[in-house]
């Protein structure tokens, strides 16, 4: 069994409320609340997409090096222009979609650990492998975050990074040596047949910062386990933005790069922004039928997170099947979760029986 999918509860719906828009809301009765989703009724009985979009009805991505400054770019660019703004998911990202009270243990959220990663990357257990395939698969569902949230709203949406460029950190531990070939074939094969399912963002902007820079950054950090990340790494993941992401990219998308000190200048950028004509990538194709389509795909989690799913053995994100009964048992123990949400006495849902 693949880890990814012992937790099988991606509700479909979710990442509505996380992005921050309103949700209506429909009550029957003494049944529990639901969120009213869109579908094919909905375009049956003429729910459109083309004209709440705007100028700004875009899907921008930051990208960068470690501590190169693209939360804070993203973040004020996103105010300046009234977009929405999503910051880089980590391992934990799918409590957040689920809206879980605490934090659930890592063995409900990849059995991977950020920490241990740059602590040991050359962990035996294949730590370093099973953290990059799981933040690919979160990096997917906040994409799909955000085209839900631009096609149901119009506002347009600013991200850090991608399912696009991802594979940058890929190449940096394969270079390096802390993941086998095997791992990065599985990692193109998933990717092959998952981000194509995706529209590219718009616009890319990538911060460009020498690698000796992000490691004087990161020697200052308060997390204890960046402040030795080695510089070969650091400048496997530059190389691999300047050979492999921006070449790619830039044939579908516009792209705006910028050095560490203009990308501080929002004003200049934000001015940039509005000079570009966005005359290139596949969003210049579609239409109402299309985005019907895209929206159905979207709002449907589970969906996105299964297009990562292949039949295929590997170490380092497979588990026997006696060790995944034992983690899926341990995860319907916990409160909340025997029962779909709404219908668990142990965390006091109420007339149940009325639903």
């Amino acid at each position: 069994m693949a880890l990814r999918v012992i937790r099988m509860v991606i509700p479909s719906g979710a990442a509505a409320v996380k992005a921050g828009f309103t949700v209506q809301k429909a009550g029957l009765q003494t049944s529990s609340v639901r969120s009213l989703q869109y579908g094919w009724w909905a375009y049956a009985l003429g729910e459109r997409t083309t004209p709440r979009l705007s100028q700004y009805s875009k899907i921008i991505t930051v990208d960068g090096n470690l501590a190169s400054g693209k939360g804070a770019l993203a973040q004020k660019l996103a105010d300046k222009l009234g977009m929405h703004y999503m910051p880089e998911p980590d391992t934990f990202y799918l409590d957040k979609m689920t809206e879980e009270k605490e934090q659930l243990p890592v063995d409900f959220n990849g059995m991977c650990s950020l920490e241990k990663f740059y602590t040991d990357p050359k962990a035996a257990d294949g730590n370093s492998y099973r953290l990059q395939s799981w933040m690919y698969i979160m990096r997917l569902l906040q994409y799909s975050d955000a085209i839900e949230h631009l096609l149901t709203t119009g506002q347009g949406v600013i991200l850090e990074r991608s399912p696009f460029s991802d594979m940058v950190f890929l190449e940096a531990m394969f270079k390096e040596g802390y993941i086998r070939k095997e791992c990065v074939q599985h990692y193109n094969e998933i990717k092959h047949i998952s981000v194509c399912e995706f529209l590219p963002p718009h616009l890319a902007i990538y911060i460009d910062q020498p690698a000796e820079e992000v490691q004087k950054k990161l020697k200052q950090s308060d997390k204890a386990f960046l402040q030795n990340v080695p510089l070969s790494y650091l400048k496997s993941i530059e190389d691999s933005y300047k050979k492999s992401f921006l070449p790619s990219i830039s044939e579908t998308s516009e792209l705006l790069a910028y050095d560490a000190t203009q990308a501080q200048d929002v004003e200049r950028v934000a001015e940039d922004i509005e000079y570009l004509k966005f005359e290139k990538g596949p969003w210049l194709e579609q239409d109402d039928v299309t985005y019907h389509h895209m929206r159905m795909l979207v709002e449907d989690k589970q969906r996105v997170a299964t297009l990562t799913h292949i039949p295929k053995f590997l170490p380092e994100i497979t588990i026997g099947a006696h060790e995944y009964d034992e983690k899926y048992t341990a995860y319907r123990a916990l409160p909340g979760k025997r029962y779909a949400p709404g219908y668990n006495e142990d965390v006091g849902d109420k007339y149940i029986w009325l639903k």
